[in-house]
Order: C-alpha cells, then structure tokens, then sequence
C-alpha cells in the first residue's frame, strides 16, 4: 500500500522535467475549479452513502490539495509538509481541553474558547458578521453570516415575526413584478431568499441541504413523468401542462416522492 509520503514524490515528478504536460502548465489559479469541482463530488458521494465513491473522492481531493503545495513549494513559499505541520499544531493549540488541563464541556464552551482564542491571535475581526470567505455557495454563506448575526442578538424573537417578513418581502416582490423592474426584481427576489435563510437557521435547519433534499425531489418526479410520458408514446413537449399535472400527482405519491 502506497503512503503520503509516495504520494508527495508522484506529483513531483508529475510537475518535473519529464513530467505530464498537462501538470506542468497548470498554476494556482488554474486548479482553483478542480479544487471546488473535487469537494462537491465528494459531497455528493458522502450525501449518496458511497463509501467506495467517498474513499475515491477523498483522494482525488487530497491530490488537488498536494498538487497546490507542489506549486508553492517551487515557489519557495512552502511544502506540504509545511501544511502538515501548521493544521496539526493549529489543532493541539485550539483543543486545550484535550491536549492540555483547560476544562471545555461543551460544544458552546469550545466555540466560545475559540472565538476568544482567534481574537488574542489577532485573527479575529472588527465586525461581528467578518470573517465569513465570499466565494462560499450563497445560501451557505447568508446562513453562516446570519448566525453571527443572531449571537450578538440581531434576530427575531418568535419565528411569527419572520412568517410576517416573509408576507412583506412578497408583496415587494410581486410589485417589482408587476413593474417588470430587472434590477429591482433581482434585488427583491433577493431579499425574500435572504429571509427564508434566516426562518432556516430558526428552525435550525440547514439550507443549502432543504434546497437539494427539493432539488432531488424534483428529479425523482420528473423522470417518473418522463417515464410515464414515454409509456403512452407521447413526448413532454406534446401534451399539456394539465396532462403533466396528472403524471406529476401520481408522481408524488411513488415511494420516495
């Protein structure tokens, strides 16, 4: 069985004289969409149940992440073993109560330490909602924004208020609409996601993982129609939206819709 260490010599090679063209030319920005690319298909794999497909995707992960560091050690910058170094020690020193005497019985305890921690290292931020990274999907990062926001306190009290939200953001986005407004449609559109966000985090209830739970849904109905449509001989296209309806309501009621 190989080890990382044959792992770190293999990408080497791969990015050396003699090596793969392709490797070769790539840079630090180019890889950037292989990097995303990898992390979602292991996501998928780990919503799937695959382990055969995680342990796979795991790799192909692990391999853009020392790829990345065979760039930046040709740069003189660091090596993997560089990265190595600095998460584990990150680690030891952000779990004291594992690795040291500090007594932390909580996840809120540890959370708290934390935040405590970053913010004597200087790496912690002048706004209460900082420090959230841009390029995260945008539900994932309105939700994580949202909960800072909620512990100073900026948030409902009852999850009534934000049904009541919900109604005016509507009304707004309808009379965009109506106005036929792009700019403003957009914005308010906008707005009325951002708030079906907050109700999330209200009910504790991750986003991003309802909206593909729908999304999945979808799928599933809509090749049940599809099916059905092929059955009787008939594309899509030619029938009726009414005609659809009825595949679609005995769609809903297949196991598993």
């Amino acid at each position: 069985m190989m080890k990382f260490d044959e792992l770190v010599d293999i990408v080497a090679k791969l990015r050396g004289p003699g090596g793969c063209p392709w490797d070769r030319e790539q840079t630090r920005e180019s890889l950037k969409p292989f990097l995303i690319e990898e992390f979602y298909e292991l996501i998928d794999a780990i919503d799937e149940n695959d382990n055969v497909g995680i342990k796979e995707e795991m790799g192909d992960l692990l391999f853009q992440i020392v790829l990345q560091s065979q760039l930046f050690s040709e740069e003189g910058e660091f090596n993997v073993n560089d990265v190595v170094d600095g998460i584990a020690r990150k680690m030891i020193k952000r779990h004291p109560h594992v690795f040291g005497d500090k007594v932390l019985e909580t996840s809120d305890e540890v959370e708290g330490w934390w935040e405590e921690h970053k913010r004597k290292e200087g790496k912690g931020h002048d706004s209460a909602i900082g420090g959230v990274p841009r390029s995260l999907p945008a539900l994932l990062r309105a939700q994580k924004i949202q909960k800072k926001a909620t512990k100073v306190g900026f948030d409902w009290d009852r999850i009534e208020d934000a049904f009541g939200k919900i109604e005016e953001e509507i009304n707004e986005f309808r009379e965009a609409v109506e106005r036929n407004d792009r700019d403003e449609i957009e914005d308010e559109l906008g707005d009325l996601l951002f708030v079906l966000v907050r109700i999330a985090n209200f009910v504790d209830v991750n986003p991003e993982d309802a909206l593909k739970r729908a999304t999945r849904k979808f799928v599933r109905r809509f090749s049940y129609v599809e099916k059905e449509s092929t059955k009787q001989g008939r594309k899509l296209s030619e029938m009726t939206l009414a005609e659809m309806d009825v595949l679609w309501n005995k769609a809903k009621k297949e196991p598993s819709s």
